[in-house]
C-alpha cells in the first residue's frame, strides 16, 4: 500500500514539475525561430532575434532602466528591511506583532491596489516617470521579503558573540560592523537578491508609475505582446530565465554559507 502511494506521489510531483517547466523549455527553441512569428517547433535555428535584442536601442534602454531601478530598489529594501528585522527580532515594545503584520501587508494586499494608490500619490507630486520613485515603490513590495529572510537569520544568531565583543571593549557600532554583520551577511545578501528579482520582474507598478519616460523591460515585453508578437520576446524571456537561474544559484550559495557559519558558531 505504501509502495503504491509512494509511486503515486512521484508521478504527481513529476506531472506538476512538467506543467511548471514545460513553458520554460518551449520558449528556448521558439527564441531560435528564423521566422517573423513565434513557431514551435521552429523549422530551423537562428540567432537573429538575440541579435535584434542586443542591437535594439528600445530593448537595451528598457533593460538598463530595469537594472538601475532593481539595484536602487534592492539597496533601499535591504537597508530598511534589515533595520526593521532587527527591531522585530531584538526589540521589545507593544504592538510588535501588529508592526510585523503591517510590514508584510504588501504581500497580502492585491498588487493592483498598491499600484493604483502609488499612482495617485505620484500624480499629485508630479513624479510620474521618475526612476527614483519607481525604485522606491518597488522597495515597498521588496521589504517584506527582506524582513522575513533577515529575521530568520537573526533568530538563529548567537547573541553571546555580541556580548563577548562588547565585554572586550567594543561599542555597539563596532560590534555590529565587525561581528554581527559579517555573520548575517549571507542572509542579508539573500534578502537583497530577492528584493532585486521582485523589482526586476514587476509590471503593474511600472505600468502605473513609469509614464512615457520610464519604460522598464517587463513593460517593454508587455507592449510587445500587445502590439507585435515576434521571437524577440522569446529571446528576451530566455535571457531573463538565465538571469533568474543565476540569481537562484547565488541565493543557494548564500544560504549554504549561512548554514556553514551557523555551524561554526555552534
Amino acid at each position: 500500500m505504501w509502495g503504491v502511494a509512494h509511486r503515486l506521489l512521484h508521478v504527481t510531483v513529476g506531472i506538476l514539475l512538467f506543467y511548471l517547466l514545460a513553458p520554460i523549455f518551449i520558449v528556448f527553441p521558439m527564441s531560435l525561430s528564423p521566422g517573423r512569428y513565434m513557431v514551435f517547433p521552429p523549422p530551423s535555428l537562428s540567432l537573429q532575434w538575440y541579435e535584434e535584442y542586443f542591437t535594439s536601442e528600445a530593448w537595451i534602454s528598457g533593460s538598463l532602466l530595469s537594472l538601475q531601478v532593481a539595484l536602487g530598489s534592492m539597496v533601499i529594501a535591504t537597508t530598511l528591511g534589515t533595520l526593521a528585522a532587527f527591531a522585530i527580532v531584538r526589540a521589545r515594545f507593544p504592538g510588535k506583532d501588529l508592526l510585523y503584520a503591517f510590514i508584510l501587508s504588501p504581500w497580502i494586499i492585491p498588487p493592483i491596489i498598491i499600484s493604483i494608490s502609488m499612482f495617485f500619490v505620484a500624480v499629485k507630486l508630479g513624479l510620474i516617470g521618475n526612476a527614483i520613485v519607481l525604485a522606491s515603490a518597488h522597495a515597498v513590495i521588496g521589504i517584506p521579503a527582506v524582513v522575513v529572510v533577515v529575521s530568520a537569520t537573526l533568530k538563529g544568531f548567537d547573541e553571546s558573540l555580541e556580548h563577548a565583543s562588547m565585554s572586550l571593549g567594543a561599542n555597539r557600532w563596532q560590534t555590529f560592523l565587525y561581528v554581527t554583520l559579517p555573520l548575517i551577511r549571507p542572509g542579508v545578501l539573500t534578502a537583497g537578491l530577492f528584493a532585486f528579482l521582485i523589482s526586476f520582474d514587476d509590471l503593474l507598478i511600472a505600468l502605473y508609475l513609469g509614464g512615457e519616460r520610464a519604460v522598464t523591460l517587463p513593460r517593454r515585453i508587455w507592449s510587445g505582446l500587445r502590439f507585435e508578437i515576434n521571437p524577440t520576446i522569446a529571446a528576451v524571456s530566455v535571457i531573463l530565465v538565465v538571469i533568474s537561474f543565476l540569481m537562484l544559484i547565488l541565493i543557494e550559495i548564500a544560504r549554504r554559507r549561512a548554514e556553514w557559519l551557523k555551524g561554526e558558531q555552534s
